[in-house]
């Protein structure tokens, strides 16, 4: 594996001045052991290829997006914690929640304009040697499919040439999906090798660079496959008996 360039340095200034905490604290590892929790009892939760991300230096974390579960697991399938991502600008008026949020290591973002601090904020923190998490989808799936690839992270590469690790996520759109309720369901998570991407793959005034880099990536993450999930697109269980033994839980249980 091609070992990936050494980020720019930045300023101490402009990582202090990053709208959220980075790494270990005790809001972090209380939602950590709630979600480790919840999916040892409700999600007969497995994880293979962790191996592959970094223990060290700047990496993007790239998943579909299936609910709003994919957060916390993928941080459980993650051997470091210093890690940031976006979430839409709304979140953060939920009651209670939106205070939490920036210690949950999430970075705000205006998704009707085009926000270009949200995106900055990320890319020091790849600068910086951390880790960042992009959905390549951009949002969660109405219906469990794989959704098309947005241009952004291939921007955050071009602009941070970060290796990118591909992570597929299996069964949360049946646990919790978009518009449901949270239910005990099987969920996996697969990792993949990395991806690194140079500047011959960025060539100047190539408006579709950035596009055709987000979709080497969600290629990527289209061929990881976990044995009793069979539609490759959908990622739902090979029998309808697992969909079956699905129960609602509580809502008091649902993780924002």
């Amino acid at each position: 594996m091609t070992a990936a360039p050494d980020p720019p340095t930045i300023s101490a200034a402009a990582l202090a001045r990053i709208p959220c905490d980075v790494g270990m604290n005790g809001w972090h590892w209380l939602v950590m052991s709630l979600t480790r929790l919840l999916a040892r009892s409700a999600l007969s939760w497995q994880c293979e290829g962790s191996h592959h991300i970094p223990l060290t230096g700047p990496v993007i974390l790239a998943m579909n997006h299936q609910s709003y579960l994919d957060p916390p697991l993928m941080s459980l399938a993650s051997p470091r914690q210093d890690f940031v991502y976006l979430a839409k600008r709304e979140l953060m008026a939920w009651p209670i929640a939106g205070k939490i949020f920036p210690r949950l290591h999430v970075i705000p973002v205006d998704q009707e304009n085009a926000d270009r601090t949200a995106l900055r904020h990320m890319l020091n923190i790849l600068r910086a040697g951390h880790a960042a998490i992009i959905f390549p989808e951009g949002g969660r799936t109405e219906d469990g499919r794989l959704q098309p690839a947005q241009p952004g992270l291939g921007l955050v590469a071009a602009k941070t040439l970060a290796p990118v690790v591909p992570m597929r996520i299996f069964g949360a759109y049946n646990a919790y999906p978009i518009h449901g309720r949270l239910r005990a369901h099987p969920v996996a998570i697969r990792v993949g090798e990395s991806i690194q991407f140079t500047a011959a793959d960025f060539p100047p005034r190539e408006k579709d660079a950035y596009q055709r880099a987000s979709e080497r990536v969600m290629n990527a993450i289209r061929a990881l496959t976990w044995p009793g999930f069979s539609d490759a697109d959908q990622g739902v269980p090979a029998t309808a008996a697992s969909e079956e033994r699905g129960r609602d839980l509580p809502q008091a249980a649902v993780f924002p």
